[in-house]
């Protein structure tokens, strides 16, 4: 008997019909002798559509009071989704029950909006599952110390479903979407794309962070520190398919690797459109400016850039004399701005208003979107051939790109273009 963790985005959940379907493939799964914990999003639309009453409704300056109304409200729609489901169960057949994040408990900090797990309470659902029962956890919140609900942020269902599995060391954590799988790219935009069988944590890792929809980067973030069997799987197969095939179907992300093969010089393509260009003029000369400029932006946020919608990729300086006096430099910054430019490099530029003290400008605006292109796989271990091909396209003007990436994580290569290339 092994313990399975299952999660469900939005579209699986989107309607009754949907849930009923959902219901019984759990049911499948738990009549075949495995402890299920099931960690649903919202229906479908379900928190924008709550989010924009919110906006509506909103006071002209807000604070951490309007953050905390926002996460009571937006946690209501996973709680909706995961009673239905556990009623969907019942009439399947199957002992369920549902938990609110804050019930089981899942310990989160106190960054309403975009609060961070600390630690997860398993002993309640330990003893439902013992006891045969099916177990629902929303996903997407928790509670901070004060017992105050908080929310995880956009795609918080992945990171509660892998934090689930990690603290109840399950065999594996399913997640279902509306795609079967880890794609080369985007299907929808390349029509040739192939589904990947495997792809290693540090490829996913290099995806999410580069465009990536299928799955949210602190979910794989999390999965990679806690060693979390991770599966990508579609929720829009027949329920009733073969369990074995099932368990075998989507995308495996792996934190194994077979040395005896070959590795693929380009295992995927992803891409972002949602970043900008971000120029901090008049920047002192000296070491340490860099930190002492994005330090203060992410203490401004909980320490944490990428909760602002600013997910820094890469930092240039461009040194210049001023006024002869004075030699002072220009920091680009290319950015994530979550599909809210304009809102995006607003924040940033007033947090650097409030919280740098020196006199800098900073230049943004529309004009400056980038799209990200990151080829991920392991290109660069010790393939010339691959920085050859970069060279000769800027060389021959094949196409112009901004700034020319190596990844962190040593699985990627990233290209920035102008966004009307």
């Amino acid at each position: 008997m092994a313990l399975i963790v299952h999660k469900y985005g939005g579209t699986s959940m989107g309607s009754t019909e949907r849930i009923r379907n959902v219901a019984k493939r759990v049911a499948k799964w738990a009549r075949a002798g495995h402890q299920m914990v099931v960690v649903p999003s919202a229906m479908s639309g379900e928190t924008n559509r709550l989010l924009g009453l919110a906006k509506e409704l909103a006071p002209s300056k807000q604070g951490d009071a309007y953050g905390r109304e926002l996460d009571m409200l937006a946690a209501t729609g996973e709680q909706a989704s995961s009673a239905l489901l556990a009623i969907a169960l019942q009439a399947e057949g199957m002992e369920s029950v549902s938990y609110a994040g804050w019930q089981v408990p899942i310990r989160t900090n106190s960054a309403y909006t975009k609060a961070r797990i600390e630690s997860i309470d398993d002993a309640r659902v330990r003893a439902d599952l013992d006891n045969g029962k099916v177990v629902i956890v929303t996903g997407f919140q928790g509670m901070d110390e004060h017992g105050h609900i908080t929310t995880l942020g956009r795609g918080g269902s992945d990171t509660s479903a892998v934090a689930v599995a990690a603290a109840m060391k399950a065999s594996e954590c399913l997640i279902y979407t509306d795609v079967d799988g880890v794609y080369t790219t985007d299907p929808r935009v390349v029509a040739e794309a192939r589904r990947l069988k495997t792809v290693s944590f540090e490829e996913m890792l290099e995806m999410a962070s580069m465009g990536s929809k299928v799955l949210q980067i602190r979910s794989v973030e999390f999965a990679g520190k806690y060693k979390v069997p991770l599966r990508v799987l579609s929720s829009f197969t027949d329920w009733d398919i073969d369990i074995e095939e099932e368990a075998k179907s989507g995308t495996l992300i792996t934190f194994e690797e077979d040395e005896k093969m070959e590795q693929a010089i380009v295992s995927g393509i992803a891409f972002n459109r949602d970043e900008a260009k971000i120029s901090v003029m008049g920047v002192p000369d000296k070491p340490g400016i860099a930190y002492q400029i994005l330090g203060a932006v992410a203490d401004a946020n909980d320490g944490d850039l990428a909760d602002l919608g600013i997910a820094h990729h890469f930092f240039g300086a461009q040194s210049r004399q001023h006024h002869g006096l004075e030699k002072v430099h220009r920091l680009g910054i290319f950015a994530t701005v979550d599909g809210e430019a304009e809102v995006g490099l607003a924040v940033f530029a007033q947090v650097l208003d409030d919280h740098v003290h020196f006199d800098v400008g900073i230049g943004h605006g529309a004009q400056n979107l980038v799209r990200n292109t990151g080829l991920v796989g392991h290109a660069h271990h010790g393939n010339l051939g691959f920085i050859a091909v970069e060279r000769d396209a800027r060389h021959n003007g094949l196409f112009h790109f901004l700034v020319f990436l190596k990844s962190n994580q040593g699985a990627g290569l990233g290209f920035l273009f102008d966004i009307d290339i």
